[in-house]
């Protein structure tokens, strides 16, 4: 499904950029009690997998958006968009008078907690920086990014790391050789702004952890899959699974079929299964489909590098 919005139908001439960004699934997520801004204090490590947003940005005298692939329809086309946002981010930031076309393609579960909406943006940055010449370095554009939202910066980072702050602040983690991911996708979405409210009913007082991910850290170090299973940890999956109890069903199917672990990705409510082998991710989507616990599944690796440009073209 495609869906468009048009703001001018001014043309100049054409050049377009075309850059992709990696959607992330959170292998830890720890959670401190809320500040006085309303906002709770993050340790989590990041890794970005092969699931990708591809956005293509077109020159014209202002801006619109055309959204295309799996969950199109639920995307925003107004300015509440990232990647509009993004845009217009840049174009204030640089004094850009331009505007441009943007062509986004899904490949990102929506409303999933896998940054979609986030990969969108770090994507658009990139593709921006490019078409319009603005040549910002790496700093700056994770600065933008942080004024964006919370996972942007990781997207256009990628890799794996470590997310501190609101998880915008990011400090590279080692990781060697490939892991592989199944996700089961829910119909529905969660309202990550609930899935924080019931973690906040539970009346959490504890101080973030200094050392929680001490075996995680040492397990991406030395590409242990299995001990990274008996690592993975969320604080926000019990609330996740309180707001969607039939979760605990789709991660029960996970664990039958020989996952290596079982986790919420973020505020849910994708559950991300850690898999031995491509062929036994294959094996744990179909088990999540046969078994009726989800929407759909995919399958994905990581770690992958984050937001670049893919390919650049004179119309």
């Amino acid at each position: 499904m495609t869906r468009t919005t048009r703001l001018s139908s001014v043309r100049v001439h054409e050049r377009s950029v075309t850059a992709r960004a990696p959607g992330k699934v959170n292998l830890s997520l720890h959670v401190g009690p809320r500040e006085a801004d309303g906002y709770h204090p993050l340790v989590t490590v990041f890794q970005a997998v092969s699931l990708v947003e591809e956005v293509t940005a077109t020159t014209a005298a202002d801006f619109s958006l055309e959204v295309s692939g799996p969950g199109a329809e639920h995307v925003p086309l107004d300015g509440s968009n990232l990647a509009l946002r993004a845009a217009r981010a840049l174009a204030e930031h640089t004094g850009v008078k331009l505007g441009a076309r943007l062509a986004i393609t899904k490949g990102i579960p929506v409303a999933g907690g896998m940054a979609g909406g986030s990969a969108d943006a770090a994507a658009t940055l990139v593709a921006l920086d490019a078409l319009w010449g603005t040549a910002l370095t790496r700093p700056e554009l994770l600065s933008l990014a942080a004024g964006l939202g919370a996972d942007v910066p990781f997207c256009l980072q990628g890799h794996t790391a470590v997310g501190t702050g609101r998880g915008d602040v990011l400090t590279p983690a080692m990781a060697q050789g490939e892991f592989h991911w199944a996700f089961a996708l829910r119909a529905e979405g969660l309202s990550t702004p609930e899935v924080f409210r019931r973690f906040d009913d539970d009346a959490r007082t504890a101080d973030l952890p200094e050392d929680a991910d001490t075996a995680l850290m040492a397990a991406l170090r030395a590409g242990d899959a299995e001990r990274l299973g008996a690592a993975l940890s969320n604080d926000l999956q019990p609330a996740a699974l309180m707001l969607a109890p039939d979760l605990a069903e789709t991660m029960d199917v996970a664990r039958a079929a020989g996952a290596l672990g079982v986790v919420v990705s973020g505020s849910g409510p994708t559950i991300a299964a850690l898999a031995r082998s491509s062929a036994h991710a294959e094996s744990l989507a179909d088990a999540f489909v046969a078994s009726g616990v989800c929407a759909s599944s995919v399958c994905a690796s990581g770690p992958v590098p984050g937001a670049r440009v893919v390919q650049e073209s004179l119309g």
